[in-house]
């Protein structure tokens, strides 16, 4: 490749990237805006006159919704790999009768739209007093992750070495034994991997918490950014204050684990 055929490349991958990144840019930029300079035109690119006032409102109305997040996410993932390790653990190195149609039938649970699944668990939590609990939200929202959380593990474990269960055999070690002692270490990156996208699916739910959670006390951070966008539509730099609060926790775990992130979704994508 030429370099000015690179460099054509690179700049056309800057100018892309620059464009998708820009709604992110005008949110930050309009959180440090102060309502009156919003409604100038044209619209500056800059805060000219940075005010920190919404991100005070945010703090003062939002953290309740944000700690509700944090416990329902770290619920959620730890729920999802509860189940879904052993049942990747099962799949590929137990094969049991009938593996192949269960993950055929784990592949088609992704398909299902989320709205049909909540109006499921919506008439189920009914009946058992459920709604508008913390505890129903981290179970409907590991429905989402662990089809997907059970095909990354059986991937990466199906790449560990038969010699080195074999050899945990002839020690005398058992299933269960091999699976805490050695897969689990192991698959500390499809741990990780999935760990991620279960947190990050249930931090962004907003069709589950729409319909369970509606009217209950602990409400996650996407309905409390809904709902400030009802009370307060005039009041953009708060709104987009949020948006920016919202948002950190995941950027910083994706930054923090871009690598694991890499490895771990494309395990079993290459055989030897």
């Amino acid at each position: 490749m030429t370099p000015s055929r690179s460099r054509w490349k690179t700049a056309i991958a800057l100018v892309l990237t620059a464009i998708m990144l820009f709604p992110v840019y005008w949110m930050v930029n309009s959180s440090f805006t102060r309502d009156s300079d919003m409604r100038r035109t044209p619209p500056s690119f800059f805060p000219t006159h940075p005010t920190f006032e919404g991100y005070s409102a945010v703090f003062d109305q939002q953290l309740p919704y944000l700690g509700t997040s944090l416990l329902v996410g770290m619920g959620t993932v730890l729920l999802t790999v509860a189940l879904a390790a052993p049942a990747g653990y099962s799949l590929a190195l137990l094969r049991p009768r009938g593996g192949g149609v269960l993950s055929f039938l784990l592949l088609a649970a992704q398909m299902i739209p989320a709205i049909i699944m909540a109006m499921g668990f919506y008439a189920i939590y009914l009946s058992l007093g459920f709604l508008n609990t913390v505890p129903g939200l981290i179970v409907a929202d590991s429905t989402l992750a662990v089809p997907f959380a059970v095909l990354i593990f059986t991937a990466f474990m199906s790449g560990i070495p038969g010699e080195l269960l074999q050899a945990a055999k002839v020690d005398g070690a058992g299933s269960v034994r091999i699976f805490w002692s050695i897969v689990l270490p192991i698959s500390r990156t499809a741990a990780i991997t999935v760990s991620l996208f279960a947190f990050l699916w249930s931090w962004s739910d907003f069709v589950f918490a729409s319909t369970l959670d509606s009217g209950g006390d602990h409400q996650p951070i996407t309905l409390g950014i809904y709902h400030y966008i009802g009370n307060n539509n005039q009041q953009w730099n708060a709104i987009m204050a949020a948006a920016v609060v919202a948002s950190i926790p995941t950027t910083l775990i994706l930054i923090a684990a871009q690598r694991h992130i890499a490895a771990g979704a494309t395990t079993g994508a290459v055989k030897d």
